[in-house]
């Protein structure tokens, strides 16, 4: 109750001031949507919030009678997706038009904290004629605004498309067609898996940032990109026998994508291959390659995996649109003979498909999407570079209505 409080008097000092400034270079406006999701799941799911945030079906988990724990059917209706954002315009400085956002939601930080009200973007702009520079946290490059699926589920096509929003310092070079976009990134509230549990240590403890490179072409609404990532993280700073130690392991990720319109109909494909990439709600991540007998020390090997996902809509009042992805598992560079760390790291692979039909009147809609979500669950072989083997697919399906007031 306070922190609504707080806000709520933040909301109206800055609005105050606003409107006290004399100047038209400085300004403040708000904006954002109240969302209602309506949840039905056919079968117990890993998600975040209650299961709002929907990955995949939990796995077969058999009681003393061989019943499927996991078999059960799962109804919710949340209004944690509710945002709210506000965009900020200043004078401008270092010769550059100066800009700023923070928005946030009550989706909370964890399941322990939903319906809190947390920070999901916050940063500053500067703008020059061709560069740009942005400090602050929002999307981790990986997210490519221009173009993620547009579904009515909160995952925002996670696992497939890779979740994140990143601390980050981004620089952009922009001309007539070209975009070029290179940034250095930490962890905050998404983050790698290791010894300790998720956390941000790791990559802090590596000293190098995360590192994107990415370069898109756009012309007359086509949209074509490609980028590279880089993350190196250390797991441990001593080993179980109390022996420091600063192993390391690193991740190299692809991704290539395009966006098209042909009259009314809107086209998006993506394809990535990640190493490492749990901290992008990706599957997989790494595992302990070797341990020394007498320190301890272990080595890592990184786990990668191959996503595609794609999506066509169109129409505009009402709007009909599918949602098809599918992710692949395949295990490391090395055998493994350890610990894995990462998310779903005994999935072999998951495969999505959801249509949904969009009623939009106004400043209002009212949004209907049907998820069909697979997963194959299986053992991973150490023997094989951690390959999953004797695969059991498991299926859920969410039925998922949403009403929308945006303002």
């Amino acid at each position: 109750m306070k922190k609504i409080i707080l806000i709520t008097c933040s909301i109206i000092f800055f609005v105050t001031q606003t409107k006290a400034q004399d100047k038209p270079s400085f300004g403040i406006s708000f904006s954002g949507f109240v969302k209602s999701d309506i949840i039905y799941d056919s079968r117990q799911t890993v998600a975040l919030r209650e299961g709002h945030f929907l990955l995949y079906p939990a796995p077969e988990s058999l009681d003393k009678n061989n019943d499927d724990i996991n078999a059960k059917s799962n109804f919710n209706i949340l209004s944690i997706q509710t945002c709210l954002t506000s965009k900020i315009t200043a004078p401008d400085a270092f010769g550059a038009k100066t800009s700023g956002q923070f928005e946030g939601e009550f989706f909370g930080n964890t399941d322990g904290d939903i319906n809190g009200f947390r920070l999901r973007h916050a940063f500053v702009k500067l703008d020059w004629t061709n560069l740009s520079l942005l400090v602050g946290q929002t999307w981790h490059p990986m997210f490519i605004t221009e173009m993620f699926p547009a579904v009515v589920s909160f995952n925002t096509g996670a696992p497939f498309q890779p979740f994140s929003r990143n601390p980050q310092i981004r620089l952009t070079y922009s001309s007539e067609y070209i975009k070029i976009i290179a940034g250095a990134i930490t962890q905050r509230d998404f983050q790698s898996n290791g010894p300790g549990g998720f956390s941000s240590s790791y990559l802090r403890n590596s000293v190098i940032p995360n590192l994107h490179l990415q370069l898109q072409y756009l012309d007359k609404g086509t949209l074509l990109g490609a980028g590279v990532d880089y993350k190196n993280i250390t797991p441990r700073l001593v080993t179980t026998k109390n022996i420091k130690t600063d192993e390391s392991v690193s991740g190299l990720s692809l991704i290539g994508y395009l966006k098209f319109t042909l009259d009314q109909v809107t086209v998006k494909a993506q394809g990535i291959y990640g190493q490492n990439a749990a901290d992008l709600l990706q599957i997989g991540g790494y595992a302990i390659k070797s341990t020394d007998a007498v320190t301890g020390k272990e080595t890592y090997a990184a786990l990668s995996n191959f996503t595609a996902w794609g999506e066509v809509s169109t129409g505009k009042d009402i709007k009909y649109a599918i949602f098809i992805g599918y992710t692949k598992a395949l295990g490391a560079a090395d055998n493994i003979s350890g610990a894995y760390f990462g998310r779903g790291t005994d999935i072999d692979n998951i495969i999505r498909v959801s249509p949904r039909v969009q009623f939009n009147s106004e400043k209002n809609r009212i949004a209907v999407e049907l998820e069909y979500t697979s997963a194959g669950y299986g053992t991973p072989n150490n023997l094989n570079k951690g390959k999953i083997e004797n695969i059991k697919t498991v299926s859920n399906l969410r039925l998922l209505a949403a009403f929308y007031l945006f303002f």
